[in-house]
């Protein structure tokens, strides 16, 4: 069996894959400082209450966008689970081209994201990731990854508008049902949540219109499920293309499927 760590940011996953199907999945906040073992210890409880054990694991697979935490997940890799793990950008074969003027400097996370939209969706493809940042991105109908942009995520542009604006409150983030608020904390909601929906429909419209060519847009992340169907610019929501794009890598670089 393989786990699958992906570390964000905000929130880190962890899933457990059979050969066959996702059997377990978790998620946990990043703590760039959390040692081996205590995720060791946090993994332990989880794995039991799902009838799982570390010694069914033959196989692990790392993505990280915090670079201080890949040493620990390699460690906890090897002291736990008694194997050597795959770590995005360290001499992992990925099997697409890298088509951007500096592949060393674009984050694993976009990357996996990439292959893991291109396994499951024909065609030139724009992937809108929301996250803690977000992205979006170019997938090549060949599946090579060419770029994109990056914006704010929508969780940090509400935080920063209430610690620089000394009279607005902290809101919570839901969709309005009017675009005009009535009172300061509609008005935000609204400006929020319909800005960020402005910001990808015209992101999207603007790289269509630069490559000139019918794409499909997959939106994929935490926060996207709240964005899908208030735009018609996304055509699938597709909460897996993380976790696909691991096994995919995983399975490019072994011989032996979990």
């Amino acid at each position: 069996m393989l786990l699958a760590i992906e570390q964000g940011n905000t929130n880190s996953m962890f899933a457990v894959h059979d050969g066959t199907t996702w059997v377990a999945q978790w998620r946990s906040a990043t703590e760039a400082n959390r040692t081996a073992d205590e995720y060791a210890v946090w993994l332990t409880q989880l794995f039991a209450m799902s009838g799982l054990s570390f010694e069914a694991l033959d196989a692990c697979i790392v993505s990280s966008v915090v670079p201080q935490s890949v040493f620990n997940l390699r460690n906890l890799s090897r002291r736990y689970l008694g194997v050597e793990p795959l770590v995005i950008g360290e001499n992992v074969a990925l099997g697409i081209p890298i088509r951007v003027d500096k592949p060393s400097e674009v984050g694993s996370d976009r990357i996996v994201n990439a292959i893991g939209a291109h396994a499951a969706h024909s065609g030139p493809l724009i992937v809108v990731d929301s996250g803690t940042a977000t992205t979006i991105d170019v997938v090549a109908a060949d599946g090579g990854f060419e770029g994109g942009a990056i914006a704010p995520g929508i969780h940090l542009s509400v935080e920063a508008l209430h610690a620089a604006a000394a009279k607005l409150p902290r809101v919570a983030l839901r969709r309005p049902g009017r675009v005009i608020g009535t009172d300061t904390v509609s008005a935000m909601q609204s400006g929020v949540f319909w800005g960020y929906v402005a910001l990808i429909e015209g992101m999207i419209a603007r790289i269509k219109a630069e490559r000139g060519e019918p794409m499909t847009v997959v939106a994929t992340g935490g926060i996207a499920a709240l964005f899908y169907d208030a735009t018609a610019a996304i055509d699938d929501f597709d909460p897996d293309v993380t976790i696909r794009g691991l096994l995919e890598i995983y399975r490019r670089n072994s011989s032996s499927r979990p």
